[in-house]
């Protein structure tokens, strides 16, 4: 049976070339803002059946999707987030989540992403203290 890690890593070498790639800098940056960050593969369906890669720390903090022109990252608890870097351009009008879509070109701000995936741990250690 394979690990989380090891699903995370077979998701992103079946992605297209240019998206395995982003998905791999942003795992990298996300695994990176924390050393408490557990990966975790969930929702797992027919439609999808290697599942979707998720990053957890008291909770979900995030995951990625693998769309048909990006990649994104997309925060559960984004609404409450502050995103000074200003890096949410989608998802704006959920009343949960705050997203991230990434292009071909599209640069990944790591310290921005790693700012907000630091403001995901702060909010479940919240909740979890309550």
């Amino acid at each position: 049976m394979a690990t989380a890690s090891q699903e995370i890593d077979a998701i992103i070498g079946a992605a297209e070339a240019w998206k395995g790639k982003k998905l791999a800098e942003l795992r990298a940056a996300i695994r990176q803002a924390d050393a408490d960050i557990i990966e975790t593969v969930k929702w797992k369906k027919p439609s999808k059946p290697e599942g979707v890669a998720v990053w957890e720390h008291n909770g979900i903090l995030c995951h990625a999707d693998i769309l048909k022109s990006a990649v994104r990252i997309t925060f559960h608890k984004g609404v409450q987030m502050k995103d000074p870097d200003k890096l949410f351009n989608t998802r704006l009008d959920s009343s949960a989540v705050r997203a991230i879509d990434f292009g071909p070109e599209d640069s990944v701000d790591k310290a921005g992403l790693q700012g907000l995936v630091r403001a995901a741990i702060q909010l479940n250690a919240a909740k979890a203290s309550q």
